[in-house]
């Protein structure tokens, strides 16, 4: 009987200790977050390689579950997906994005609205970068610049129309990729277009979708296939990714391209790149930049989780960490609260005078637009 009044007493003894602290500790380390990532690789290892690891040190009660989607390829499906959630009611399985489908999902009404409660760190990030978002959330930024081979090119053109001359005086020397393999490329593109728009299509490609402004499209076309001959290879094919166009620079076969900011840097800073190899920004138009977003559906059942990861990430450890580590990004908060020798490192970036890409339905829309409407022809 005494051995049985024991047993007893231990099981009653275990459920209130599960009933206590102990079961919130326990529920809390099973706390995952679903993070969607719809970017180039050098994104996949921020994250991966610096930004989740650092993250777990000071929250070891969230794991972080990574599908990476590398440049967006399932965007379409991703947001079709989200979008039946959210009518349904059903889990997305997905609580935390990182891409350019972030800010069509804003605008769609499909993001949970972030704040400086629910988000402190919030606060820091100006105020103008979290409007435009839609509901996003800027955490890093960065812009397309062109690299050149400073031993072969004295005098690198300074405006889109003298880089198109250039192209045309050093045939086989300029490239860049296909649209639908990163976002150099598709930046270089844009641009192109841009520069053959007017003010107000323009502004309406960044804001909405809209086929109408998509149809001035035409004349970029021209300008873009009239490079078919003169682009590396001379016949009309592209390299296919952001990674691609960096191989050409380093190997010397080409001497001009366009190329993501943090990707060169981070290129120059491993040794991967020639030191002859320099980079800077266009005018006239410049090349697009700005934020990144980070957004967190609204149907995701574990976006309190989500926010936690959002929040740290904000920090100025976490910032620190996006413009000195591998990525060499550009931070969304003062550089007053970074490192000193972090922030003496970017110094001369302006966020907010970046130039927008498209909305993520036009951005798509030109990407297959390009497919059909340049290579070869």
């Amino acid at each position: 009987m005494k051995f049985k009044f024991y047993k007893i007493a231990a099981l009653v003894a275990s459920v209130a200790l599960i009933a206590s602290g102990s079961m919130y500790q326990a529920s809390a380390a099973t706390q995952t977050i679903r993070l969607y990532i719809s970017a180039d690789t050098n994104i996949q290892d921020l994250w991966v390689k610096t930004l989740i690891p650092e993250f777990n040190k000071t929250n070891p009660d969230y794991k972080v579950d990574v599908t990476f989607d590398r440049n967006g390829a399932n965007d379409a499906q991703t947001l079709a997906k989200i979008l039946a959630s959210k009518g349904t009611g059903r889990d997305s399985g997905i609580d935390l994005i990182d891409g350019g489908i972030v800010t069509t999902l804003g605008k769609a009404g499909l993001l949970y609205r972030s704040n400086t409660a629910s988000t402190p760190n919030l606060k820091d990030v100006p105020y103008a970068l979290v409007k435009n978002g839609s509901g996003g959330i800027p955490y890093r930024a960065s812009t397309v610049l062109l690299a050149y081979n400073s031993k072969n090119v004295k005098n690198p053109p300074k405006t889109l129309a003298a880089v198109l001359a250039w192209a045309k005086a050093n045939p086989g020397k300029f490239t860049y990729n296909a649209p639908a393999g990163g976002g150099s490329g598709r930046s270089f593109v844009q641009t192109v277009l841009d520069s053959a728009l007017p003010k107000t299509d323009v502004k309406t490609l960044q804001t909405v979708a809209s086929k109408e402004a998509q149809a001035g499209w035409s004349k970029g076309w021209e300008i873009l296939r009239s490079l078919n001959k003169v682009t590396y290879g001379q016949n009309g094919t592209y390299p296919t990714n952001n990674a691609a166009t960096l191989d050409l620079l380093a190997k010397g076969l080409v001497d001009l391209a366009p190329v993501w900011s943090d990707q060169i840097a981070s290129a120059i800073k491993a040794g991967t790149m020639p030191k002859d190899i320099k980079y800077y920004g266009i005018t006239t138009p410049a090349l697009t930049g700005g934020p990144a977003y980070l957004g967190i559906p609204s149907a995701s059942k574990n976006r309190d989780a989500a926010r936690v990861l959002v929040n740290w990430v904000l920090s100025p450890a976490a910032q620190n960490l996006i413009v000195s580590g591998s990525l060499n990004g550009i931070p969304v908060i003062a550089p007053a609260k970074l490192d000193p020798t972090v922030a003496a490192s970017i110094s001369s970036l302006d966020i907010a005078s970046l130039r927008a890409p498209y909305l993520a339905v036009n951005d798509f829309d030109m990407k297959a637009a390009w497919a059909i409407e340049v290579p070869g022809k």
